[in-house]
């Protein structure tokens, strides 16, 4: 048997293609789009029903999160505690989410329970009749946890920054009020609920074992038309659905909520860009992540490591459907405040105006491509990639111009991005606390 040499690192090897299970593609009955990636060896199935129906949609604040997360609180045929009983005894796991663009209902369930466990979701997506009892003790919750969350500044800030970013008309941009919980209503939910939880406006991506009985249940529970038409709809807003809205940032550099209480102040400094499909933003995410975006980035190295303003900070690029942005954020103690600003203007000029080492650069560049790697090991997370690009209408092209980005940018054109993009003058800058 070979002994192995410790004292000899092992040899490293780079990535020069990533092999991705693709995701298929099929209708349903009713057209509705269903998008498998089949892979894995377990018994196991991820099932996604993915919806038009996220903050951007809602004509009242609150709208979109309140229906998703009310979707489980009762049917026609079953109340709560009857639909969590039925999940829990197939060991099943129902979970909901909402984000600006979209909402989602997901199961994760054994094959073999499909067939018993199908049935539970078609009630919460085409019958949730939202109960009033159920309806008054979530709100009455929510507002609770708003009122205690509105006292931490990183909280009031991450909301008054996106005000700030797209105005407070904008459905980014909104910033929920204590008084919106005394708002909205029953009707507001079905109105919202009958609109976008309807086949014309969902999409199923399905990850695991998936064949051709799965799809023949899906199209059994889900591919009729029994959920194409408009019903029950109320006349709440219904004319401004889907509205569209033009994007107003802030014309001012600075902005300070000023906190006479506060120990620590909340920095968030950032502007309006781009989404994915713009052609720089591949290029962009190597220059996000040299400044900001990991643990061993220059803003983390800068103020956490060599000054110890603060115990994280980062940087980030959000790409959404209507938009995108850049963003800075950190919490730090109210006296260091304005010292940590000048050390974050400092690291963006620096950037602007010197060449990245190669050492860094390269370093980066392996860290980039070994986080994709992870980020593709598995049915669930390749179907996850794959929803990052469809929601986009990209294809699978786009992770190879990624990996071919990040080996082939260089030091310079790294420099020329952040003359663009990091121009202090156009950031947005937010403290919520003391400056």
């Amino acid at each position: 048997m070979e002994i192995l040499d410790r004292k000899i690192s092992p040899a490293f090897g780079t990535v020069e293609k990533i092999e991705m299970i693709q995701a298929s593609e099929q209708r349903l009955r009713n057209n509705i789009p269903v998008y498998s990636v089949n892979a894995g060896t377990q018994e196991l199935i991820k099932i996604e029903f993915l919806f038009s129906a996220g903050m951007y949609q809602q004509t009242i604040p609150l709208q979109a999160a309140t229906v998703n997360a009310m979707l489980e609180e009762g049917t026609s045929k079953f109340n709560a505690a009857e639909i969590a009983d039925k999940v829990d005894y197939y060991g099943a796991f129902l979970e909901t989410g909402v984000s600006q663009d979209t909402a989602s209902v997901v199961l994760y369930t054994l094959n073999k329970h499909l067939k018993s466990t199908l049935p539970i979701v078609e009630q919460i997506i085409k019958d949730a009749i939202f109960p009033q009892h159920e309806l008054d003790t979530y709100i009455r919750n929510k507002k609770q946890k708003f009122h205690i969350n509105n006292q931490k500044v990183e909280n009031v800030a991450r909301k008054c920054f996106s005000e700030l970013l797209f105005g407070d008309k904008h459905p980014y941009g909104i910033n929920v009020k204590e008084s919106d919980f005394d708002v909205i209503n029953r009707n507001h939910l079905n109105d919202f609920y009958s609109h976008f939880y309807r086949a014309n406006s969902c999409k199923i991506i399905l990850a695991g074992k998936v064949d051709d009985g799965v799809l023949g249940l899906l199209d059994n529970y889900f591919g009729g038309n029994d959920w194409l038409e408009l019903k029950n709809v109320h006349s709440v807003n219904s004319d401004l659905i889907g509205k569209k809205n033009t994007i107003t940032s802030s014309t001012k550099h600075e902005h300070l909520i000023f906190k006479e209480e506060a120990l620590q102040s909340a920095i968030r400094i950032g502007k309006v860009l781009f989404n994915k499909t713009h052609p720089d933003f591949h290029s962009l995410q190597v220059l996000n992540t040299i400044f900001g975006g990991y643990f061993g980035s220059r803003l983390m190295s800068n103020i956490r490591e060599d000054k110890g303003y603060t115990y994280g900070i980062g940087s980030g690029i959000i790409s959404l459907q209507n938009s995108g942005y850049f963003f800075i954020s950190t919490e730090v103690g109210v006296e260091v405040c304005q010292n940590t600003i000048n050390e974050i203007y400092f690291e963006m000029n620096r950037l602007r105006e010197e060449l990245v080492a190669e050492d860094e650069l390269q370093l980066v560049k392996n860290y980039l491509l070994g986080r994709f790697l992870r980020s593709v090991d598995g049915p669930f997370a390749m179907a996850e990639r794959f929803k990052g690009i469809m929601e986009y209408n990209l294809r699978y092209d786009y992770f190879d111009k990624y990996i071919a980005t990040i080996k082939r940018i260089s030091a310079s054109q790294l420099r020329d991005l952040a003359h663009i993009y990091f121009d202090k003058n156009t950031m947005i800058e937010l403290v919520v606390g003391k400056k």
